[in-house]
């Protein structure tokens, strides 16, 4: 599919009457399937992306008479177990499917695996992994590999010299943020070493309260050479915290974002790791859909979303998908 057509879809999606919708809404009444999208908060410029994602998929769902409902929490202060409440309530407005992201397996997977002993189909997306997965009885996974992209990002820091480095993690507890920066610490070992720097979850979207943070880590430790955020509000504030306590930090993160693609465009930000969002949001809702309605399912199981590596070298390429919301 075209990114153009992509972009029209999402647009007419939204428009129509059955768009996704809020935490509170529910689902019009049909007699096609009932499919609910368990993603992040509102604000979350990185879910707003997934959400395109399963709008687009919603458009087949629409035209063989089902809903797609969107339900996701107002904040991250109790993750996991808001996320299990969703699924159940979910599973009591009736749905015939669940597309549910496994953040804090032991708060979310009785919820789901109930979910799944009532015959629903549940698909697991963004974060727990196969290995969450097979352990709810969850048809299949659909995202990166948390931590392989986290290894990933160690080894570009470790291989341009980096020595030092510091995972910024505004949701610690989270398996897939968890699984990042263990993941960073791998990849440069013996080569560099990495610490995390977990912040309270309330500090998510707080760019003053991040930015004050960094900025303290850097200022009292100087050795820190390189910054690795867990999403790109993470990597706005961080690059404002470099630029304050002027050190000579080298600056990645996971996610795009119009601001992260500049700065690496202008040389101010050295990688970031992309994870495809709008194409978790969208495979996610699609094989969920289909299995409940036909019964079908990919081959593959994980289908992998990421990681790969966004720099200098191939950004301008990169860029044109960020800017149509659809990466």
């Amino acid at each position: 599919m075209k990114i153009s057509r992509s972009v029209k879809i999402a647009a007419a999606v939204a428009a129509s009457a059955l768009a996704l919708t809020g935490i509170n809404a529910s689902a019009a009444t049909a007699a096609g399937e009932k499919v609910y999208v368990i993603g992040g908060m509102p604000s979350d410029p990185f879910w707003s992306v997934v959400k395109r994602g399963a709008e687009s998929a919603a458009e087949a769902v629409k035209d063989a008479g089902g809903t797609v409902t969107w339900l996701g929490p107002q904040n991250y202060d109790n993750l996991g177990p808001d996320a299990g409440k969703l699924v159940d309530n979910a599973i009591a407005a009736g749905a015939t499917a669940i597309v549910v992201a496994d953040w804090v397996p032991a708060a979310e997977n009785a919820a789901i695996k109930r979910a799944v002993a009532k015959g629903i189909s549940v698909v697991h997306y963004n974060a727990g992994g196969v290995k969450e997965a097979k352990n709810t009885g969850a048809l299949a996974y659909v995202g990166s590999d948390d931590y392989l992209a986290g290894v990933a990002g160690g080894k570009y820091f470790a291989s341009k010299g980096a020595k030092n480095i510091l995972c910024v993690n505004t949701v610690p507890g989270s398996a897939n943020q968890e699984a990042r920066c263990k993941g960073v610490a791998d990849g440069a070992k013996g080569k560099a070493k990495a610490k995390q720097l977990p912040l309270p979850s309330s500090n998510f979207g707080n760019p003053t309260a991040v930015s004050n943070a960094v900025k303290a880590a850097l200022t009292k430790d100087k050795t820190i050479d390189a910054v690795v955020t867990i999403g790109v509000q993470d990597a706005d504030s961080s690059a404002a915290a470099i630029k304050a306590s002027g050190s000579k930090a080298k600056l990645g993160t996971f996610d795009l974002s119009e601001n992260v693609l500049a700065r690496i465009a202008a040389g101010t930000q050295a990688f970031a790791i992309d994870q495809q969002p709008w194409l978790q949001g969208y495979l996610a809702t699609s094989m969920a859909w289909q299995h409940a309605q036909y019964g079908i399912l990919p081959a593959s199981n994980p289908v992998l979303t990421g990681p790969a590596i966004v720099d200098k070298s191939n950004v301008a390429k990169v860029s044109a998908g960020v800017k149509a919301g659809v990466r």
